[in-house]
């Protein structure tokens, strides 16, 4: 049985079809048939709204095994985050991957829908794997955000890819031979 991956997209008018399923065919490309990528449509992609998009992920987890990866792009990096820290699943994550996820708070962004924390390291489990990835040349998140991350998740391994843009050049090699590794 492959191992479950579920890939949230980030936010902006055409993100799903356009820009992360970029991201998503190169991880594909990459991890071979051991693993069963899910991507799905969040909703108003254009203008997200984290209740809405909570509420999909949520949804999301109820498919989902013991030991699947979860990986979150961008604003669904941050909604994803964020989602397990308000309402863990019924199920064991293997590993929890966010790529250029925007920090909301102290020495990132403010956000009207989403309560800063300084801290997730509270309500996430002991022992996760946690691997954050972020390109030196984002033009969309500031490369600063991941200072923040390192900061509010202090077991976080903090993956930074020099000359990489918000997309990671939708080159996902990095992120999925890590994927591999922890499996190994």
């Amino acid at each position: 049985m492959p191992t479950q991956i579920l890939f949230i997209q980030g936010a902006g008018e055409t993100t799903h079809d356009q820009w992360d399923n970029k991201l998503v065919d190169s991880l594909a490309r990459e991890l071979g048939e051991a693993y069963a990528i899910s991507y799905p449509r969040m909703p108003d992609e254009a203008d997200p709204h984290y209740q809405a998009w909570k509420a999909a992920v949520v949804a999301e987890f109820q498919t989902l095994e013991d030991g699947a990866i979860l990986i979150g792009h961008s604003f669904g990096g941050t909604v994803l985050l964020h989602t397990l820290a308000e309402e863990w699943p019924a199920f064991e994550p293997g590993a929890v991957i966010l790529i250029a996820p925007p920090f909301m708070g102290a020495g990132g962004w403010e956000s009207e829908e989403i309560a800063g924390r300084d801290d997730f390291s509270e309500s996430l489990p002991e022992g996760l794997p946690v691997l954050i990835y972020h390109g030196s040349e984002d033009d969309t998140v500031p490369f600063a955000h991941i200072e923040a991350y390192a900061r509010a998740i202090p077991d976080a391994v903090l993956c930074s890819l020099p000359g990489r843009d918000h997309q990671l050049d939708n080159d996902l090699a990095d992120v999925a031979k890590d994927i591999r590794s922890l499996a190994a």
